[in-house]
Formats: C-alpha cells, sequence, structure tokens
C-alpha cells in the first residue's frame, strides 16, 4: 500500500487524465537528443493525483521515453535546479517505471478519460509532425467536448491539429505557449554556451509566429511568467514554469 491508497480524497468516479509526453528525437539545429520537460510532466501530475483525479501517462509512439536532460534538477546546468517536485518522481523508482515502456496515444480510450495534456520539452518540436495518431486523438478530444489541453512547445500540436472540416484547431482562439521572447532568452542562453553559433536558432521553428500564421489570437504573460488560458475546451499554458497553473486551469475546468 502506497500514499495513493491512504488518500482521503475517495471519489465515486475518479475524474481521469491523459498526459502525453514526445518519444526521444534528436534536435536538428543541435544533433543532441531531445524529450519531454521533466516540470512538465511532473507537477501536473503531482496535482492531478492530489486531487484524487485517475492519470495515465502515454507517448506519441509508444516505449521508453526520455527527458531533455537540463530540465533534470541534478544536469549539471543547474537550469531547473529548484524543481524539487521533478528532483522527487525522479527518485520514485515507480514513477519512473511508467516511462520505461509508455502505451502510444493511439491507444486512449478518449470515452475513459475527461481529459488530454500534451506535455511539452524539445522533443514536440521534432517529433510532433509525424505523430499524426496523437494529433487526431487530440482533435477527437476536442470535438467531443473535452478538456483538450497542451503546454509549452507541446503546443505545437496546434500547428498541425485540423477540425474535421478541414480548418485549424486554433483558429479564431486564443492560446499561449513558448513565446518569442523566450525563444530569444534561450537562443542567447545558448549561444553564450557556445552550443549553437550566434544567430542560428535552437528551434526549426517558432510557436508564437505559426499560430499567428493560423489565425490564432496568440498572448503572453512575459519572459518566463507563470500563465495559463483557458478558451471552451482548449487550454493552453506558456511554458516550463507553467506547469502547475495549466494543471490548476484544467483542475478549475473538470473539478471533482
Amino acid at each position: 500500500m502506497g500514499h495513493k491508497n491512504l488518500n482521503t480524497v475517495k471519489l465515486a468516479r475518479p475524474k481521469r487524465v491523459a498526459l502525453v509526453v514526445s518519444n526521444p528525437g534528436i534536435s536538428t539545429t543541435t544533433g543532441l537528443p531531445v524529450g519531454f520537460w521533466w516540470s512538465e510532466l511532473t507537477h501536473p501530475y503531482f496535482k492531478f493525483t492530489e486531487m484524487g483525479y485517475e492519470v495515465e501517462i502515454f507517448s506519441y509512439f509508444g516505449g521508453k521515453c526520455q527527458a531533455d536532460a537540463m530540465s533534470n534538477p541534478e544536469d549539471i546546468s543547474r537550469w531547473q535546479a529548484e524543481d524539487v517536485i521533478s528532483l522527487g518522481y525522479i527518485h520514485d523508482p515507480s514513477f519512473v517505471k511508467l516511462l520505461e515502456d509508455t502505451p502510444a496515444a493511439k491507444n486512449i480510450d478518449a470515452d475513459t478519460f475527461d481529459a488530454i495534456l500534451i506535455v511539452g520539452g524539445q522533443g514536440p518540436m521534432f517529433t510532433i509532425e509525424k505523430a499524426t495518431d496523437t494529433i487526431k486523438k487530440f482533435v477527437e478530444f476536442y470535438e467531443s467536448g473535452k478538456i483538450t489541453c497542451a503546454l509549452c512547445h507541446g503546443v505545437a500540436i496546434l500547428k498541425y491539429a485540423r477540425l474535421s472540416g478541414g480548418e485549424y484547431l486554433a483558429k479564431g482562439k486564443t492560446v499561449t505557449g513558448f513565446a518569442n521572447v523566450e525563444e530569444d532568452f534561450t537562443d542567447n542562453a545558448i549561444w553564450g554556451m557556445n552550443l549553437l553559433p550566434a544567430g542560428q536558432s535552437l528551434m526549426p521553428w517558432r510557436i508564437e509566429d505559426e499560430l499567428r500564421k493560423i489565425g490564432a489570437n496568440f498572448i503572453q504573460a512575459g519572459l518566463w511568467k507563470g500563465f495559463a488560458i483557458r478558451d471552451g475546451n482548449l487550454i493552453t499554458g506558456q511554458q516550463n514554469f507553467s506547469a502547475s497553473e495549466t494543471a490548476d486551469v484544467l483542475i478549475q475546468a473538470l473539478g471533482q
């Protein structure tokens, strides 16, 4: 018996959330491995389980998944050193085991889940375009009226998500995601570490620019500010520091 069995929140019919992480990939700009971002998985997972929700972790294609190295609080970069929630889960063998052989997103039974959340990280920017089953599942949730959520670079899915009628899901929607001001900051930091030549962007394209092109109303709260926005049953979160805010908006939408 673990602490989850002792949780005083005992719901007759607990809400169920599917968290979807990127499979490992290789950055076309750096040639380095990329994946999901720890805090964008662990912070929502923590919030949802504390609410008594049932949470399952999926990936685009199934199989073993790995996080971006710099999202690990123990990484030499110390980029996320303050993230004690992720630190705890990273040292929880039962949690880490969930990432050893994830089921593919195509196997999500939308009828048995109340919400879907696409986790960010560098991975989605290089893998989501080919994750057609994940994109279809995301649209299925949206068109069925269920809470449909994407966080940080996971918002990249909106560049490809089209409704049954062919129109972009995000067209006319107010959304957020990893903003240009944050891409600029990251690029400058990478150039300072000599990981890329000055002037070369870390990401192959930018979420803010692309979503504006397809007719979305893109807004953001400023550099590294925690921020999430709901427009109907679509929820988007700005970046990795917005994971808890994104979870809170989703919880507000679902309730108990």
